[in-house]
């Protein structure tokens, strides 16, 4: 079996890097480039919280590199490439890879869910919804697309999601009939690749997050509460299901194990981060009402107060701004 720095490597998609002038505001607290590795699901967010902060911080370039979570986490641990930033689609890869012997801590900053993008071409596509999914999923020649669990959560994610699905619905091996529905040809390195098979009409469906599919105007089959890893209240039912990695994590083990939970989504400043004035000063924006209005706009479940893990350096725990109050409809 290839290393997974080989397997990484193999898989990777060109880096999409972008380098933005700065606006005008307040005094730089470091020059840059700010370096920031993100998730796919992240890659617009990020680029708009990147932008903003680049706009209110003169002298300040910024570089994104998207790609699966698992990806990014070890292109740190595995090829030494250190950014300032890491922001990851699943909290736990940063406690299996990153923590504590990359980064003393990390911050909890917004929630998702999982749901079947297609479009008005899919096939069963006018029939299509929260409870007759699997069944049309089923169907001789419909296509399906999920990412690699080997490099992004969405994949593994994906796998909990049929798991869920199983115990539901309650059919003896759905699990696995709905797996082998997916062959490898239609398996990608991170969920945002197979946006660009759906919409060019090689596939039917595509495994995704709700705020990547709505924000790039796909249509979405919203899933039951008690499989979608939306709702905390269902967290103990989502435990149920679990898949198994290869790959070392800080413990030395070969293989690391992922149980179901709600999605959580998390950043980090790396111990090492080439510019770690400037990096947590984009994480307080980032983490600030400011910043999280933006992750809003971008249709992810955010909270009003980030959740530290580990130890953050002083001052990065933001303000809560107050929510206005709900206008009465009487």
């Amino acid at each position: 079996m290839p290393s997974l720095a080989a397997v990484a490597w193999s898989l990777a998609v060109p880096l999409a890097l972008a380098a933005h002038p700065a606006g005008a505001a307040a005094q730089s607290p470091a020059r840059g480039p700010l370096v920031i590795f993100s998730a796919g699901s992240l890659a617009r967010p990020m680029s708009e919280l990147a932008r903003a902060f680049a706009e209110r911080t003169p002298g300040v370039q910024w570089q994104q590199e998207s790609s699966g979570s698992l990806e990014a986490a070890r292109k740190l641990t595995e090829l030494g490439k250190v950014p300032d930033v890491l922001a990851v689609a699943d909290h736990r890869v940063l406690e299996a890879l990153i923590v504590p012997r990359h980064a003393r801590w990390y911050a909890n900053f917004a929630r998702g869910a999982m749901v079947l993008a297609y479009t008005e071409r899919s096939a069963g596509a006018s029939e299509i919804n929260g409870q007759n999914w699997w069944r049309i999923l089923l169907r001789p020649g419909v296509r399906t697309g999920r990412a690699d669990p080997v490099l992004d959560p969405n994949g593994y994610r994906t796998l909990m999601v049929l798991q869920l699905a199983e115990r539901h619905y309650q059919v003896d091996g759905l699990a696995a009939r709905l797996q082998a529905a997916m062959p490898r040809r239609f398996v990608r390195a991170k969920e945002a690749d197979l946006v660009a098979l759906l919409q060019a009409g090689e596939l039917d469906y595509a495994w995704s997050y709700r705020s990547l599919a709505a924000t790039l105007g796909l249509r979405y089959v919203e899933l039951p509460p008690e499989i979608d890893l939306r709702d905390t209240a269902f967290a103990a039912a989502y435990a149920a299901a679990s898949v198994r990695l290869p790959g070392a994590t800080r413990r030395g083990a070969d293989s690391v194990t992922f149980r179901g939970e709600p999605i959580r989504y998390a950043l980090t400043v790396p111990a090492a981060a080439p510019h770690p004035e400037l990096a947590h000063a984009f994480a307080q924006f980032a983490l600030s009402p400011d910043g999280l209005a933006i992750l809003r706009r971008n249709l992810f479940l955010v909270d009003d107060r980030p959740s530290f893990v580990g130890d953050p350096p002083a001052g990065l725990v933001v303000p809560v701004r107050p929510r206005p109050p709900a206008r009465s409809s009487r």
